[in-house]
């Protein structure tokens, strides 16, 4: 009970300070191998344990319900084999990709949506496949990361804009070195009650060095 205690008790630390933007959270390790205009850095990542969700309901409701996934998980929803069950340590950022599939004919034109998001907190460092908590709902699974090359484009605000964010990161490459190697995603590093204009998300990018 003690430990549940003491394990709330500094998640209701940090979302107070977390308010005013500051972040006491365990963050991936990554170097800076180069900078753009516009706030944009490459950064290199080595290799990441993470619990992972997929649903295919995109948008705030998507999102929310792997939040609660996740956070039920690293809240004690799993198994380990000494203690039955263990409380992780939240890290950031909380990484989410959003996928709008949209297939359209002509001269009749018809738009068919399957919405999906991919939502995954990072494991702390101390973490292991051999010695990581077994997630006990399914939906969530632990996914190694493997290491790789990503931009990200630096922002503050809510978040609402990230779309065109991502746009903005996309055009800054162009010009560079640099080209995309997939998808652009979303990095959070802050909770929703953080004040708008001390909030850290990122628009991002896996990005490889063009020949």
């Amino acid at each position: 009970m003690w430990q549940a205690i003491a394990y709330y008790g500094v998640l209701a630390f940090e979302s107070v300070v977390g308010v005013f933007g500051i972040r006491l959270y365990e963050e991936p390790r990554y170097d800076v191998i180069d900078r753009l205009a516009d706030q944009v850095e490459i950064r290199r990542y080595g290799p990441r344990l993470a619990a992972q969700v997929e649903f295919s309901a995109a948008g705030e409701a998507g999102r929310s319900a792997a939040f609660q996934l996740l956070f039920a998980y690293i809240a004690g929803a799993n198994r380990t084999a000494a203690s039955g069950n263990d409380r992780i340590a939240m890290t950031v950022p909380v990484e989410v990709h959003d996928r709008e599939q949209v297939a359209m004919t002509v001269p009749v034109q018809t738009s068919q949506a399957n919405g999906l998001v991919r939502m995954r907190f990072f494991l702390p460092a101390k973490f292991s496949r051999e010695n990581a908590p077994t997630p006990v709902d399914d939906r969530v699974r632990l996914v190694t990361a493997p290491a790789e090359t990503i931009a990200v484009l630096r922002y503050a605000g809510s978040g609402i804009d990230r779309v065109q964010r991502q746009a903005e990161l996309t055009a800054a490459l162009a010009p560079s070195p640099w080209r995309p190697s997939g998808e652009p995603y979303t990095l959070n590093y802050d909770a929703p009650f953080t004040l708008p204009f001390l909030r850290r998300n990122e628009a991002a990018a896996a990005v490889e060095k063009a020949s």
